[in-house]
């Protein structure tokens, strides 16, 4: 999600699709390639617009009307099948307090993820598993994963991890855009020079658990102790390259080839592909979206209204489409493309010209293509290394 605290102004994106997909009887081949696939966004923000008075995720919205990203019908459209949900919690103060109140937020906003999908059933299930992935695709429907993005409402209590396995939850970071009890940040001065011991613990944790460890926002040294510790493979959900921007919450790639040897997977985001322009007015409308499930429908609308006249005036990215896939396809000569999926951070950061929405989305398969990859590499891509990556994760070692 978009979070801007000084002195650190941090927008993290990832573009992340995944599609690998197989559906009860294959589409032929006169359908476009894209809409064949099994495609996943590892890093879904919609959550953020779940509570928003007047705002329904079974009606077709727009970014131009009131800055959200995707919807089911949307998704429906055939750019994203589905994807990871995410339970987001604002860093807060590490004390019993702070996490009691983030905690009770987490659990908040996991139950609404879950209130909202159950009241559009006929067009998206939950899937645990990625054979529940391929079921509800093969049956004509969307895919909701859920995962948390900073660990943080855990507190020291790392029995609460089976608590959201058990709610649903697959996938989790340790940290966001500030050191926390598990995990320095990569956006911050580093404090455990890596893992605490608590997030050594915390990874210990997951792997008993199967889920999915994601390092996204995590310091470099963070990411090496994960990627050393944890006995299955990891992610990044919505990360960049460093040597397409040098931004920290970017990896470099030496890093990427380490993952994709301990065979992870890195999806690939929009943000940080150039510094953000960010002025004053940028800053207080970011702070005014952070909270937009708490605005009234007038003041919603002033917000759209007021972030459009900006973009007028003031362009927050140097970068565009084309940039973009100059980067998906270095990563993916780096790693292989059975080490690189999609995390757009929709919703939460996500949008450079040309990459605006989901609706785009299809134009990075047909560059792929164009690139020379072959179908089966393109459905790695989309959502194979993830489904590949969530069923190592050897599930039901509880």
């Amino acid at each position: 999600m978009i979070l801007l605290r000084l002195p650190i102004i941090v927008m993290a994106t990832a573009l992340s699709l995944g599609a690998c997909a197989t559906t009860v009887e294959a589409p032929p081949a006169s359908v476009p390639l894209h809409t064949r696939l099994l495609t996943l966004d590892t890093h879904l923000d919609t959550p953020l617009h779940f509570a928003r008075e007047g705002w329904d995720f079974g009606a077709r919205h727009s970014f131009a009307g009131d800055l959200s990203q995707l919807d089911i019908p949307r998704m429906q459209d055939g750019a994203l099948d589905g994807g990871f949900f995410v339970i987001f919690t604002e860093q807060g103060p590490l004390t019993d307090r702070g996490y009691a109140d983030a905690l009770a937020f987490a659990r908040g906003r996991s139950d609404l993820i879950d209130k909202v999908v159950a009241d559009h059933a006929a067009a998206i299930g939950p899937a645990l598993t990625a054979d529940d992935a391929r079921r509800l695709d093969g049956e004509g429907r969307l895919v909701a994963f859920k995962s948390i993005e900073n660990s943080f409402p855990l507190g020291t209590d790392l029995s609460l991890l089976a608590e959201f396995y058990d709610r649903g939850v697959r996938m989790a970071g340790p940290v966001h855009l500030a050191n926390n009890q598990f995990a320095d940040s990569a956006t911050d001065t580093p404090h455990w020079n890596g893992l605490s011991p608590l997030g050594r613990e915390w990874v210990a944790e997951m792997n008993r658990l199967g889920m999915v460890i994601d390092a996204s926002h995590a310091s470099d040294a963070a990411f090496d102790q994960m990627l050393e510790l944890s006995a299955y493979p990891i992610i990044l959900s919505h990360s960049g390259l460093r040597s397409a921007h040098g931004h920290p919450r970017n990896l470099d790639e030496d890093r990427l080839r380490a993952l994709a040897a301990k065979r992870g997977a890195m999806c690939v985001t929009s943000v940080y592909l150039s510094d953000i322009q960010m002025s004053d007015e940028r800053a207080e409308l970011f702070g005014l979206f952070e909270k937009i499930d708490t605005l009234s429908p007038d003041d919603q609308a002033g917000l759209a209204r007021r972030w459009h006249a900006l973009d007028q005036t003031e362009r927050m990215w140097a970068a565009d489409f084309d940039d973009y896939m100059a980067m998906v396809l270095r990563a993916v000569e780096v790693a292989g493309p059975d080490h690189i999926c999609f995390g757009a951070d929709w919703d939460g950061g996500a949008g450079i010209d040309g990459l605006q929405d989901i609706s785009a989305q299809p134009h990075i398969t047909q560059r792929l293509k164009q690139a020379g990859y072959s179908d089966e590499d393109i459905a790695k891509m989309w959502s194979g290394n993830v489904l590949r990556i969530l069923s190592a994760q050897g599930a039901g070692n509880r």
